[in-house]
């Protein structure tokens, strides 16, 4: 299958809107309620939050289509974009999400290699991410490409706290910087 990446713009809001709501409630709906995931959905997704987001100049969004289809994005952050760490010396991948119809064709290894791309052009001796710890097929996911858990943090979901592990790959040795 054809797989393309290209870099969102705010021009491209209302796409990205659509489809980060339609990947969002992929992932997650079937286990958590649909109020918790409309609140998040309408605070998150917002055209104005997304707006904001995608003037960010410390992020960066790419669409990603597959056989001409648009499959899903990428979202990631430099230094004090970044939802935690906020370290100059990292990237985090905040966002990787794939439409349900596309998993498995490896949409989400284009965008993971985007990132890693992104992070080793900007020197960065790492890229982190969160991933709700129920996710256990992104988990492995992200194992199989190297990454590993250093940590937890809260993720507010509307009314639901979850947990998120919070993981690391290393992309060149940290004496380097």
């Amino acid at each position: 299958m054809d797989i393309e990446l290209a870099a969102i713009t705010p021009a491209d809001v209302q796409a990205l809107r659509q489809l980060a709501l339609q990947t969002f409630s992929d992932a997650f709906s079937g286990a958590n309620t649909s109020g918790n995931m409309q609140a998040y959905s309408n605070e998150a997704f917002s055209i104005a939050r997304l707006t904001e987001e995608l003037r960010n100049p410390a992020s960066r969004f790419y669409f990603v289509k597959a056989g001409g289809k648009p499959a899903g994005y990428l979202k990631v952050n430099f230094a004090a974009a970044q939802t935690d760490l906020q370290d100059p010396a990292g990237l985090e991948i905040e966002r990787i999400y794939v439409l349900k119809e596309f998993h498995g064709q490896q949409v989400g290894q284009a965008l993971l290699d985007k990132a890693l791309e992104i992070a080793a052009a900007a020197g960065a001796a790492y890229v982190w991410l969160g991933v709700w710890e129920k996710n256990l097929r992104a988990i492995r996911f992200y194992e199989k490409n190297g990454f590993a858990p250093f940590g937890t943090h809260l993720f507010r979901l509307g009314e639901d706290e979850q947990t998120d592990v919070l993981m690391k790959r290393a992309l060149r040795n940290f004496s380097d910087r």
